[in-house]
């Protein structure tokens, strides 16, 4: 139990302010004055407060503003606002209030980062679409929103130890699938990495710890090593005068395992844990110049891989990192990724968007012109967007691409677009009329099709006709979110032409089949022909694609009754005593009686439930349990892809599940084996499976190629450790090389 100590609580505070303090040094006795304002504001605002840990509610606020202070290097303004950023939502203080306070920008701000309350809200399908929409929106006014709102969710993960497990899962899957990219895309790789991992420790806790074991376990190793790679070439660098710092960095746990899922490799086989960061100070017109000549010095000494050269310098991303990376052969046998920035490339790639307009001058270079591009495009489809909260959250993944190819336009100028980019995408690109009119285009002087996918490096101009419009297939021929938005708002207003026509079409049909035309009956045929809006069914009606008889299967029905059968009907229909509850309704009262209402076993119990096949749970997984749009419960792996998206949506539909100890019912589940091909190979697995675990096979893949063997085996196992004692069973024999669970199912 969480005791609390009045005078070491008041110590902590005054320590975490101070620190604040040092990280962010003041310009002026008139700013510190305002930030300690803000402060005691806060401090009153939440004295009455705890967070779930036990500590102080102040903890919070101060922490979020040393990391925009001191990681993400914003000012004032931006430290005044994470301090306040609760105190409107979780006190009795009122946007009103701080605009009296501070002004108008601060108020806004502080709207922008207070979410919607969390109240169980049945019109709202996702509580965290909705807040993330809101944030996103006041992207128009002012980026601060976005920097605050990530240095508040890395302190929430750094913190998360004291939330419970379904909890830690939901906040998780909602850092991966959109903070930590949207970090990425600030050029906040020091944040983007942290949430990453932190990610990882909770969704994948044993994998984890076994790779931060590993580092730690290698890290003087890794030491001596850098120790004696680095030496001739800081000699080199001293006698040519440059001023420089060389450190090596580890990589992220997270960017480690993802490796080891892509090459299906152990942490040992994976060459470059780490790389060696080379910074230089150099004035501006020279950076370039120098960083080319400290990559000539290391080649010098260790041979390059020419196809892991990276030149971010002549063309940075998008999101204004530029560095030059290379990979060469260390004396050892080893392959090394070497870094060299500068001093001001360095504080960019740390702390992004913010240091990057610390560096603005006069005449943008490309790394501005990138960051404005891609801003703009934001803007652009955050105000043309009137899409729902889940819609506008997929369209703006699309923004959140980390890899990119540059194309030119015929006139030379730059653009960046997500790979798998067509020349539809690059059309919307330039410009939203551009892309309605698009017919195709001249790829390389070459004639191409709307559809042609780019490469890096293309020239591109587009051939419009004025007689061309939007079409619905076009949504297959393209993957950023602008040009679905535009799609989409293009089609949308074609259609709203003939809304006149369709709905004066619709009054005759009603009119002919003696019908009252109103709200409801719309709804009506919306509802039985599925349509998302009245004008998709008024330009249907426009188009003949829905005519009298389909308007008579829906509204004349009540006509057909005679007077006898409604009085008949009416008299022996009851009146219902109480409407139903949802399935929603129902798990929620239920889990609020005993935390563990849905558990996992072979019988039907209060709820039902279906096992996920995306990832094929098995007895001693981790699980978690979702109420589904359509009221169904589905039973995911906490480390599932899509079990991650989903409650990153829909926070408020996950169900604690668990296991029930009995081990009675086989659960399918999939196993890939890598193996030599020799004689008796499929026997020697088959008698392990159906003999020695007395397991059941659905199913045996294998394929044989150049002397290698590769099988996929799908068979019902009782639990994790069933599966453990299997995989450890069938990797001792002398021609298996490789074991590794298969998480999605490929069986209809």
């Amino acid at each position: 139990m969480f005791i609390p100590d009045p005078e070491q609580e008041k110590k902590g505070i005054i320590n975490r302010y101070r620190s604040l303090l040092r990280v962010w040094r003041p310009a002026s006795p008139e700013d510190k004055k305002i930030v300690r304002k803000a402060f005691n504001l806060a401090a009153e605002a939440h004295k009455e407060m705890r967070r779930r840990s036990g500590e102080p509610y102040i903890y919070h606020p101060l922490e979020v503003a040393r990391i925009v202070a001191g990681e993400i290097g914003l000012g004032r303004t931006s430290i005044v606002c994470a301090l306040l950023h609760d105190v409107v939502e979780d006190t009795e203080y009122t946007l009103a209030d701080i605009e009296t306070l501070f002004g108008s920008k601060v108020a806004r701000i502080i709207d922008g980062l207070t979410k919607i309350k969390e109240i169980f809200d049945h019109s709202s399908t996702s509580l965290q679409a909705e807040n993330f929409k809101k944030m996103l929106l006041t992207l128009s006014d002012d980026v601060r929103v976005i920097l605050i709102k990530l240095a508040d969710r890395l302190h929430n993960m750094r913190t998360l130890d004291s939330m419970p497990h379904h909890k830690q899962l939901k906040i998780a899957s909602e850092t991966t699938y959109l903070y930590a990219p949207l970090a990425h895309r600030f050029g906040l790789y020091g944040i983007k990495t942290e949430l990453e991992d932190l990610t990882l420790k909770y969704t994948e806790p044993e994998i984890y710890k076994t790779i931060s074991e590993k580092l730690a376990e290698s890290e003087k190793e890794r030491k001596r090593f850098t120790t004696k790679f680095t030496f001739p070439i800081k000699k080199a660098l001293k006698m040519q005068n440059f001023s420089f710092e060389i450190i090596s960095r580890d990589k992220s746990i997270h960017s480690i395992w993802e490796k080891m899922k892509k090459k299906e490799i152990p942490i040992e086989e994976i060459y470059d844990l780490f790389a060696i960061r080379i910074i230089i100070e150099t004035p501006p017109e020279t950076e370039k110049i120098d960083c080319w000549k400290v990559y000539s010095i290391i080649t010098d000494f260790y041979r390059p891989n020419i196809d892991r050269l990276r030149d971010w310098i002549s063309i940075p991303k998008a999101n204004g990192y530029e560095a030059l990376h290379t990979t060469v052969m260390s004396k050892d046998g080893k392959w090394v990724e070497v870094q060299i920035r500068t001093k001001r490339m360095d504080e960019i790639a740390e702390k992004g968007f913010a240091a990057h307009w610390r560096y603005k001058s006069t005449s943008p270079g490309l790394s501005e012109i990138n960051i404005n591009n891609w801003l703009e495009r934001i803007r652009d489809m955050l105000q043309s967007s009137d899409s729902s909260a889940l819609d506008f959250i997929t369209d703006f993944q699309g923004f959140l691409f980390t890899d990119e190819i540059y194309v030119f336009t015929p006139q030379g100028e730059l653009r960046n677009l997500p790979v798998n980019s067509t020349v539809l995408d690059f059309a919307y690109a330039i410009h939203s009329e551009i892309g309605n009119t698009c017919i195709g285009a001249k790829i390389n002087y070459k004639l191409s099709p709307l559809n042609q996918k780019l490469k890096s490096g293309d020239q591109v101009e587009i051939i419009t006709s004025k007689k061309q419009i939007p079409r619905e297939d076009w949504f297959n021929y393209v993957v950023t979110a602008r040009a679905k938005t535009q799609i989409k708002n293009a089609i949308k207003e074609e259609k709203k032409k003939f809304a006149d026509e369709g709905r004066k079409k619709l009054q005759k049909y009603f009119d002919q089949i003696n019908a009252v035309l109103n709200g409801k009956s719309i709804s009506k045929l919306q509802q039985k022909y599925n349509y998302a809006s009245p004008i998709e069914l008024y330009y249907d009606i426009a188009q003949n694609l829905i005519g009298l008889k389909e308007i008579k299967d829906c509204c004349a029905e009540s006509e057909k009754e005679g007077w006898f059968t409604k009085v008949i009907r009416r008299s022996f229909n009851r009146p219902r005593v109480s409407e139903q509850p949802t399935l929603t309704e129902a798990v929620i009262k239920e889990i609020k009686n005993s935390p563990d209402a849905l558990m996992v076993n072979q019988d039907v119990q209060k709820i039902s439930y279906e096992i996920a096949d995306c990832c094929n749970p098995i007895p001693g997984d981790e699980i978690i349990g979702f109420i589904e749009p359509n009221e169904a419960i589905k039973i995911h792996r906490t480390n599932c892809r899509i079990a991650m998206v989903t409650m990153s949506k829909y926070g408020n539909k996950i169900i604690r599940t668990r296991w029930n100890d009995k081990e009675s019912i086989g659960f399918l589940t999939g196993l890939k084996i890598n193996g030599t091909d020799k004689k008796g190979f499929i026997n020697d697995i088959v008698k392990i499976i159906t003999e020695s675990l007395q397991l059941n096979i659905k199913s045996f893949h294998l394929e044989s190629n150049a002397g290698m063997i590769e099988a996929s085996i799908w068979l019902y196992v009782y639990s994790a450790q069933n599966l453990d004692a299997l995989m450890h069973h069938l990797k001792k024999l002398p021609d298996v090389n490789k074991v590794s669970r298969i998480n999605k199912s490929g069986l209809n």
